[in-house]
């Protein structure tokens, strides 16, 4: 059990790390990992974590990084994605992506927010809480994870191949502002084709032009989003046409093919088959023999090659704010000194859609930084934020009934 002075002794050991936390958070960020690309990434972090005498550091099957400590019956995961999304445009930057800059106390990069800026304070936390006893009769785990390009496919091979553990609860520490986060909307995600004629443009009378006949769907789902589910604590449901490709000879051509795809942001009570019934009943009779909608299925091999095929549908969850998990974060904010407040939610989408929606393992969220500037250009953390997170994670074993 966590009291004050416990606390105040986890406070004192997260204070003294306090460098080398910050000097972490920096390498970590300086080394790219787009597209999945985490490998180098995960070498870093694996460095530190033998640096702080983990039980098990190494890569999992799939290319994530893992560390142990313990082995006691009760199993908890800390899971943070060490994937990000690319730079875009260099040009849009005012700083290196990568280095960064520091500005009154807050951290500006690619992947400060989303979700380097919670790796530190997990691995400095971890090895606190075992040098304090906080981690007698658990099996803790640091999981450095790819998760950008498919929500939930690294958990899922967590549990289902390697190391084939199914934890009893896990903290995600995706941004939540420094509050507990206890759930987010699922997702589909789905391409509508649509197939045309091809023809010279100087005879387009002749063609069928795909883009023209896919324009009405587009529409509709422009306006759709009003019609959707609503929830108390998770809100509306969302869709949006998120790309376009076209099919087309040439740029002197009627296009023959036209694609579409679609994220769809579900709520409590809307489900896969009503978020593809609601598109099909957008297309015009007379186009229904020409169009295709299909839900998305990702089978992208991962950096070293291995394959976890998945369909790209992702439940809605939540836990009760009453859970023993949610109080224990609370109960941590506490003595860290920050008011009382209920458990807050995402607005986007995270692994708890397979550690929660999929596979039914409690699980919250705490994380440094807002996620309103993850994949922007000005991207950043608190750096005070880094630190003290490192409090949470250290104290929240101590804290669960």
């Amino acid at each position: 059990m966590v009291d004050a002075t416990t606390f105040n002794q986890v406070q004192e050991k997260v204070s003294a790390s306090r460098e080398d936390i910050l000097k972490f958070l920096r390498d970590i960020i300086a080394i790219p990992s787009m597209n999945s690309q985490i490998e180098a990434v995960g070498e870093r972090i694996g460095e530190e974590m033998r640096k702080l005498h983990f039980d098990e550091v190494r890569f999992d099957k799939m290319g994530n990084i893992l560390g142990r400590i313990g082995s006691g019956p009760r199993v908890i995961v800390f899971d943070s994605h060490i994937d990000t999304v690319g730079i875009g445009d260099v040009a849009e930057w005012q700083w290196d992506p990568f280095l960064g800059k520091i500005e009154n106390g807050v951290f500006y990069g690619r992947g400060a927010c989303d979700e380097k800026g919670s790796t530190p304070g997990m691995i400095y936390g971890l090895a606190i809480a075992r040098d304090l006893g906080l981690l007698d009769g658990w099996t803790a785990y640091y999981f450095g994870n790819m998760e950008e390009e498919c929500d939930g496919i690294a958990p899922n091979s967590f549990v289902e191949v390697d190391p084939k553990v199914k934890p009893d609860m896990v903290i995600i520490g995706e941004p939540t502002k420094m509050q507990v986060y206890r759930g987010h909307k699922g997702r589909i995600e789905f391409k509508v084709v649509e197939k045309g004629r091809s023809a010279h443009a100087a005879s387009n009378h002749l063609g069928d032009n795909a883009i023209y006949k896919i324009l009405p769907i587009i529409a509709g789902i422009r306006d759709l989003e009003e019609k959707l589910g609503h929830d108390a604590f998770l809100g509306h449901g969302k869709i949006t046409v998120s790309d376009m490709r076209v099919q087309t000879p040439s740029l002197n051509a009627v296009p023959n093919e036209a694609v579409i795809y679609i994220d769809r942001r579900m709520t409590f009570g809307e489900t896969r088959e009503e978020a593809l019934q609601q598109v099909q009943a957008l297309i015009p009779e007379k186009d229904r023999d020409s169009v295709e909608i299909e839900e998305l299925f990702y089978d992208t091999p991962s950096y070293n090659g291995f394959v976890f095929p998945v369909d790209k549908y992702f439940p809605a969850w939540a836990i009760e704010e009453e859970h023993d998990l949610v109080q224990a974060g609370h109960k941590a904010r506490q003595l860290m000194g920050y008011p009382d407040s209920v458990a807050g939610k995402w607005e986007f989408s995270t692994n708890g859609i397979y550690w929660a929606g999929k596979a039914g393992i409690p699980c919250i969220g705490f994380g440094p930084g807002d996620e309103d500037t993850a994949h922007t250009v000005n991207e950043n953390v608190p750096l005070d934020e880094v630190v003290k997170s490192a409090e949470f994670y250290a104290m929240i074993t101590g804290l669960i009934e």
